[in-house]
């Protein structure tokens, strides 16, 4: 969906006209903070895989790493990461098991990245003050991440 136009909402006799961007406003913060989101899911994504690395027997292994995947939705707003639906060992590995010890991988990550998460969300905030720039960085493709190259 392109950016609204503003909307001409009052008009008088006298030649005044009000005129509201609250459509825009609107479009551009949801987009902005969607925008963010994004960006903080590929960060999330590069550090848990770097963890996945780390774990016994996952070097060679590239399959938990294809595996991990974050969602964007947009009527929602929010971000929702985790593995595909093939993967039951890595479900187990995050939530442990009879024969699996919990690792809890993705919420670790979550919790030590929180600095870098607010970081990120300042950043595409601060340009709702400057249209040009927040139009820059408002990308309105691809809603789900999964990098192939990045297990790699």
């Amino acid at each position: 969906m392109p950016m609204p136009k503003s909307v001409t909402k009052y008009s008088n006799k006298n030649g005044l006209t009000f005129t509201s961007g609250v459509d825009r406003a609107n479009y551009t913060i949801r987009e902005l903070s969607r925008a963010a989101l994004k960006d903080v899911a590929k960060v999330l994504r590069k550090k848990m895989i770097a963890k996945l690395k780390n774990l016994p027997g996952m070097k060679k292994n590239k399959r938990l790493y294809k595996s991990t995947q974050y969602w964007v939705r947009k009527k929602e707003t929010d971000l929702q990461m985790g593995f595909k639906h093939n993967t039951w060992y890595g479900v187990l590995q995050e939530l442990g098991g009879n024969n699996q010890p919990k690792r809890s991988v993705l919420r670790d990550t979550v919790f030590e990245s929180v600095d870098d998460i607010q970081k990120i969300e300042a950043q595409y905030l601060s340009a709702v003050e400057d249209e040009v720039k927040a139009k820059s960085l408002i990308n309105e493709e691809g809603e789900t991440g999964d990098e192939q190259n990045l297990g790699t």
